[in-house]
């Protein structure tokens, strides 16, 4: 136990170390002379066992409809990310990931880290089943939109898109053998301050949390020689005081070629409105826009690919969402406030056999409904259209 605890603080110690970013003009902040940590570890024996660092990037040009009408028609860069991770005497790896999108708030957030920092972590391989992940990292959330790359993702479901999804935290991964694998995991589940968290304000007489920390059990499981992928999770932390939110979320994958399909459900109870979907519809009110309570959102996510050759790819993706309240509360009746569903339709063209370069034309037709509940706030439904031609490239530095 003793030996345990020494090493969970070693963890911490490693992260505390941090990533160091010195401009050209800078001073170096290591001699030449001095022994990095990576020999000390290694003796002077090993500097990296493996390093890759990759730029991603994805542009387009989409034509934006609603109800047919044509919004906008320009030219976009969806995705600029630099990625950095690699593994140094053998136990440890590390994962440096920034998004040049990302939109940083000039105050100090929670997690003291720049939002476009997407992840910063370093592992620990404790030894053939146990490791230890410190620093900023993606939440153990489930659903295979949730955990694939976003740079393959042409259009997210409301759910996701709304739910913040890399937070600091420690994950703890135990293998129960090399098929199946437990996560426990405990993160911020806010980046920023509360006001950042809930666009239209904490609720009056609702205090902020002393402890904004979420809990994740996650269980991933591959079978059928790994062509079947599951994976489940459990979420639940605190909001505010007396507000808790609780997380179900879960994916069913087949992936054996040609074929790639998935399912995936996610369901969201909220003392408090994280996501602001329903809140938004609040905006006419006279008295100004509030935060909801006693709210749920469902979503339900299909998807199926086929590689018709190795230059060419099918899919056909859909979704379906509701958001409602479950328990009435002041201004807010019970029940279901809106409805979300999207078909999507995608072509991807592969110039260069086994590259991460591709070519695209996705056309997307969403709708989003209001029931009688959501109309009585000013709310009136639409629907929206998109086509996309665009360019996927995940350029290799090293």
């Amino acid at each position: 136990m003793r030996k345990f605890v020494w090493k969970m603080l070693a963890a911490w110690l490693l992260l505390s170390g941090g990533w160091c970013v010195v401009s050209a003009q800078s001073e170096a902040l290591i001699s030449s002379e001095e022994q990095s940590l990576l020999e000390r570890l290694s003796k002077g024996k090993r500097r990296v066992d493996w390093a890759n660092m990759n730029i991603q990037f994805s542009s387009s040009a989409d034509a934006l409809f609603t109800d047919g009408e044509l919004d906008e028609a320009a030219f976009k860069v969806n995705r600029v990310r630099l990625e950095i991770l690699g593994a140094f005497s053998k136990k440890f790896s590390y994962h440096y990931r920034q998004s040049l999108n990302q939109y940083t708030t000039p105050n100090i957030p929670l997690d003291n880290l720049s939002g476009s920092i997407e992840l910063a972590l370093v592992g620990w391989q404790l030894n053939d089943r146990v490791k230890l992940t410190a620093g900023k990292q993606a939440v153990q959330f489930s659903g295979y939109e949730n955990w694939v790359n976003a740079i393959k993702v042409r259009h997210y479901s409301d759910f996701n898109e709304m739910t913040p999804c890399y937070q600091a935290g420690l994950n703890i991964a135990y293998a129960l053998n090399p098929d199946q694998t437990l996560n426990f995991q405990l993160t911020n589940n806010r980046s920023g301050s509360p006001d950042e968290q809930f666009l239209y304000g904490l609720p009056e007489g609702i205090e902020t949390s002393k402890i904004p920390v979420m809990a994740t059990f996650n269980w991933d499981g591959y079978f059928v020689e790994r062509a079947m992928q599951l994976r489940y999770s459990l979420s639940y932390g605190q909001l505010a005081k007396g507000k808790n939110i609780f997380y179900f979320t879960c994916g069913n994958v087949w992936d054996k070629k040609p074929f790639l399909g998935y399912i995936d459900f996610m369901y969201s109870r909220e003392g408090l409105d994280s996501k602001g979907l329903l809140s938004s519809l609040t905006v006419n009110r006279g008295e100004g826009a509030v935060t909801m309570q006693n709210v749920d959102y469902f979503t339900v996510i299909g998807n199926l690919d086929y590689r018709v050759t190795p230059h060419l790819n099918l899919y056909v993706k859909g979704v379906y969402e509701i958001g409602n309240v479950y328990k009435a509360g002041g201004e807010f009746a019970s029940g279901n406030y809106r409805r979300v569903w999207n078909a999507q339709l995608c072509a991807e063209y592969y110039p260069i056999e086994n590259r991460e370069l591709l070519v695209y034309f996705h056309l997307l037709y969403k709708n989003i409904h209001f029931t009688q509940l959501g109309r009585t706030w000013g709310a009136e439904s639409y629907s929206r259209q998109r086509i996309s031609l665009g360019l996927v490239y995940t350029l290799p530095v090293f």
